[in-house]
């Protein structure tokens, strides 16, 4: 009997100790704001519930809710200023969920009554009559005893003194911020993600991949995922930053898009929505399924200052059109995306970011995962820039205005300027073929991106194509012909060049080019000092032809129309004209390009370049 008694009277403590504390938060948790729940830790996850102040005068109301209509039991909210201090007095009369708690102040905090559910609670608090500044309203809202979060923040309500004629604000529905457990004072926001909980366990309990490359060392993802396996349970976090519509993780077998298993999570409205889809190729479309929650259950999402965030429970088995995948046996490559609009039935192109990883790796294993290389987009970028701002753009000035410099000297049998033109525009050829042929290695297929750089590009390459073979059939000098020839090399030539200007300017927005915004005002000062060389040739060529007795014998535009420049050949005369002037625009010339075509070869070689700023600057950091 006794001992029976000491069972029932040790069952009733534990009984005690699991209840969610019925009468709300002791004064104990008044400073940090934890509640003491056997020692259970809070959530590191963003939180589903948000804190949004409404002020009315002298007066705030203060919305405790879920924008995803999850429930909760126990709450502590409390007014800060920016420092910690808690302050104010909330008027517990307004609700029957409530009841204040003296913490500094006779209430001046509110905690509830039951462990009920709750959808929503709305208090009204009122400032201390001679308090002027921002406040910060804090809570930790309880959804069950094992599962609560820890000083959920709202944004800064600015109070003027009691009194004053005062206007009534609106203020956002979600979060700024959720502090971490043990309340932390407010402090202002800082662009850095170093202290972000989404990384926490990263290569640790949790297979982590993001974009852009090696963004989860540094914290700095623009979209991110993160795996973590417990038993026979896959969960999937996602995040994305505030740009984005929509962020989402591919399953694949390889490390290209199309016919891959796809978990996006969508803003929708003031929360976010998880669907299942499915790539396709060649288009890249992402169509959702018919059913578009098969084989996933959203547990937890926020939508917070615009970033997503959701956390997906996926079946170890599913059968996606008619593909097995088996999360505990197969091994996938991760292809992460995020892009910043979504279609009816579908997401939209990722032109915020796209990466894949390298290599198939089966989920459980929480090893760093690296991305896949981006060598031959990045060749593909160094060489169309080295041929079209660098040896096309030479080669062209050569055979427009220097015909008639350097006369009398010769390499290779040929007149100079003929023989540097030739040897320029044979590495433009080059260049710009193995350019080409890269990226269709890459790709192995057409660009899915929505603009006309493709297209642009391709008509480029054609024209470069054609070019040295028209020009190794052309007639000889004197023929009647000669002028068709002249007219169509000049012309393809110069369309060539300019399209390929246009479509490098195009390049500068891809997604997979990685380019910063300030690259286009660098091709605009390569056409500004294009055009200007141009411009002072021209005027230099026009001012010779004047000058009597040597007459340029080549003026480019005059003799396009005629059967040959057979005086440029047969009559050896001097240099023409200003002949040293040209040299030195020349020299001016080809150190400007060079400069402008190296700077532009290193930016797209490192790119993205601001991350590759950041890394080198922390390392330097680190290493002092």
């Amino acid at each position: 009997m006794r001992y029976r008694m000491h069972v029932i009277l040790l069952s009733l403590c534990l009984i005690k100790v699991a209840w969610p504390l019925p009468q709300g938060a002791p004064t104990t948790a008044c400073q940090s704001m934890v509640p003491f729940h056997g020692g259970i830790q809070p959530q590191a996850g963003i939180s589903p519930y948000t804190v949004a102040p409404r002020r009315e005068g002298n007066k705030v109301v203060v919305t405790l809710t879920s924008g995803l209509g999850v429930p909760f039991q126990g709450f502590l909210l409390q007014g800060r200023t920016p420092d910690g201090a808690i302050l104010g007095e909330f008027d517990s009369s307004t609700i029957n969920e409530g009841h204040p708690l003296d913490c500094a102040e006779p209430a001046d905090s509110i905690t509830h009554n039951s462990p009920n559910d709750k959808s929503s609670i709305n208090v009204v608090w009122t400032p201390p009559r001679e308090y002027e500044g921002p406040v910060i309203f804090n809570a930790t809202i309880a959804q069950a005893y094992d599962t609560f979060w820890v000083g959920i923040e709202s944004n800064l309500v600015p109070i003027t003194k009691r009194g004053a004629n005062d206007p009534t604000f609106n203020f956002p529905t979600e979060p700024s911020s959720r502090t971490p457990p043990n309340f932390v004072p407010y402090q202002p926001k800082q662009s850095s993600t170093e202290f972000d909980p989404f990384y926490d366990g990263c290569a640790v309990n949790k297979l982590c991949f993001g974009a852009p490359a090696d963004c989860v060392s540094s914290k700095s993802c623009k979209a991110v995922v993160g795996v973590i396996v417990t038993g026979d349970r896959y969960d999937f976090e996602l995040k994305a930053d505030s740009n984005a519509a929509w962020v989402g993780v591919g399953l694949s077998d390889d490390d290209k898009m199309g016919d891959d298993s796809v978990i996006e999570c969508v803003k929708r409205g003031n929360g976010v929505a998880a669907y299942m889809s499915y790539t396709t190729a060649p288009n890249y479309g992402a169509p959702r399924l018919a059913n578009p929650q098969l084989g996933i259950q959203l547990l937890n999402s926020s939508l917070v200052d615009g970033t997503i965030y959701c956390k997906v429970r996926r079946d170890v088995s599913t059968n996606v059109n008619g593909r097995f995948y088996d999360l505990v046996s197969g091994k996938y490559n991760l292809l992460i995306a995020a892009g910043s609009s979504v279609k009816p039935n579908s997401v939209s192109f990722h032109d915020i970011v796209y990466l894949a990883s390298a290599e198939p790796q089966a989920l459980a294993d929480v090893s760093a995962l690296a991305a896949k290389s981006k060598l031959l987009i990045r060749l593909h970028g160094c060489f169309m820039l080295a041929a079209w701002l660098g040896t096309a753009s030479i080669g062209i000035l050569l055979a427009r205005y220097y015909r008639q410099t350097w006369v009398g000297h010769q390499m290779f049998g040929k007149d100079m300027w003929f023989a540097w033109h030739r040897t320029f525009m044979v590495l433009t050829w080059a260049l710009t073929i193995v350019a080409f042929v890269l990226i269709f290695v890459e790709l192995k297929a057409w660009s899915g991106e929505n603009k006309p750089h493709a297209i642009l590009g391709t008509v480029t390459t054609i024209l470069c194509f054609i070019q040295p073979i028209g020009a190794y059939f052309r007639p000889h000098p004197g023929t009647p012909k000669r002028a068709i020839f002249n007219w169509l090399h000049w012309g393809i030539g110069n369309a060539a060049h300019i399209v390929a200007i246009v479509t490098l300017f195009f390049a500068v927005k891809l997604t997979k080019a990685e380019l910063p915004e300030f690259v286009d005002w660098i091709l605009v000062a390569y056409v500004v000092i294009h055009v200007i060389s141009h411009l002072v040739l021209s005027v230099m060529n026009c001012v010779a032809e004047r000058s009597g007795e040597n007459r340029i014998t080549s003026f480019p535009m005059k003799d396009l129309g005629g059967s040959g420049r057979t005086s440029a050949y047969t009559d050896r005369n001097p240099d023409a004209p200003f002949s040293t002037f040209r040299k030195f625009i020349l020299a001016i010339y080809i150190v400007i390009v060079l400069i402008i075509v190296i700077a532009l070869i290193v930016i797209t070689a490192l790119a993205p370049i601001e991350e590759a700023w950041s890394n080198l600057k922390s390392s330097v950091t680190n290493r002092n």
